[in-house]
């Protein structure tokens, strides 16, 4: 029995190495695309409604979320003095005409730091996590790749939401990276161990039934644009229009969501600044928010996803085709694997 099933997974399949990798590359490349629309949405931002001493606003370019902690006014990389844009376009060529086009990723870094992991092991335990449960439940894998997408997502969420909830602190009181370890012992001593998971909540409460119906409808989506170009495999196009379909859906259902989440974020931030203790419940906040935000957060996210999940899909093919021409390259030499009729 173990044979067969073996037997039915190509031997020039990709291994979690090799999905690390893609993934890792496919974050990056988001990064890189999507990072300077974010630096000037910030800027315009700024220019409309300036953010106070003290207070938080959150950096996102699709991938993760940051929360940054405006001290003087214009503390931040991405933060600097406004500027006087008439839009997006005039902001992009006034920004690299005055500040040089590097200034367009000055938003990239911690996107990388916090952005690139979360990715890798978001992606690499879905691809885990739907192979197995297409062979265990049956009749019914056209569902495992919902249940893939909200597993992994609570585990990488968890995994990552006590760096998102240090690095604020840091970023909060002026702290080098070599005061990692004080920090921790700090908010340990302080708080306890619950105190590096706030936050958890709100974020799962948006992300996993994101990840559940972005994985569940990228899948449908592909399978059947591939039916209907008559593809045997998704070609990059396909993988494309399918991320930022799913993406959009996803993005629009969980919208409110995303709302409490953001609010929840800036006020873990603003604790911290300010030193106070007084945060609103998730219930209150769900009560007085209503969705807002819906165009930013789809121009964001479609765009992120759909670049994120095509050079994801891109970087397993180039590695199933390099196993398969490896494997057919050395069909002679001693191998161990069950390939033959007689296994």
């Amino acid at each position: 029995m173990s044979s067969q099933k073996s037997s039915s997974v190509p031997r020039w399949d990709i291994t979690p190495v090799q999905q690390m990798i893609a993934s890792c590359s496919g974050a990056i490349i988001t990064s890189l695309f999507v990072t300077p629309l974010d630096v000037v949405k910030i800027r315009l931002q700024a220019q409309r409604n300036p953010f106070p001493k003290g207070k938080c606003f959150v950096y996102c370019n699709g991938l993760m979320d940051h929360i940054c902690v405006c001290e003087n006014g214009i503390s931040k990389a991405w933060y600097k003095a406004p500027g006087h844009f008439k839009g997006t376009l005039d902001a992009f060529i006034k920004i690299i005409r005055m500040e040089g086009i590097r200034s367009l990723w000055s938003g990239l870094p911690p996107t990388l730091v916090m952005a690139v992991p979360a990715t890798v092991i978001y992606f690499t335990c879905y691809d885990q996590l739907c192979a197995v449960l297409k062979l265990r439940m049956g009749d019914r894998s056209d569902y495992a790749p919902l249940l893939a997408g909200a597993i992994a997502r609570v585990g990488s969420a968890t995994v990552i939401s006590p760096l998102e909830l240090i690095r604020t602190k840091m970023q909060s009181e002026k702290q080098s990276y070599r005061e990692l370890s004080a920090v921790i012992q700090s908010a340990l001593h302080n708080q306890g161990w619950r105190s590096l998971w706030r936050g958890w909540g709100p974020t799962l409460l948006r992300d996993v039934p994101f990840s559940a119906m972005y994985w569940f409808n990228y899948e449908k989506g592909k399978a059947w644009l591939c039916q209907y170009y008559n593809f045997t495999d998704p070609t990059f196009a396909i993988t494309f229009t399918a991320g930022a379909l799913s993406g959009s859906f996803a993005s629009i259902v969980t919208l409110p969501f995303d709302v409490v989440k953001t609010k929840r974020q800036v006020e873990l931030g603003e604790l911290q600044t300010m030193k106070c203790e007084c945060l609103s419940s998730t219930a209150q906040i769900s009560l007085c928010l209503l969705s807002s935000g819906f165009l930013p957060r789809l121009i964001k996210v479609a765009p992120a996803c759909a670049i994120m999940i095509s050079t994801y899909e891109f970087g397993k093919a180039f590695f199933r085709r390099y196993n398969q021409k490896k494997q057919r390259v050395t069909p002679l030499q001693p191998s161990t694997c069950s390939h033959t009729p007689n296994h």
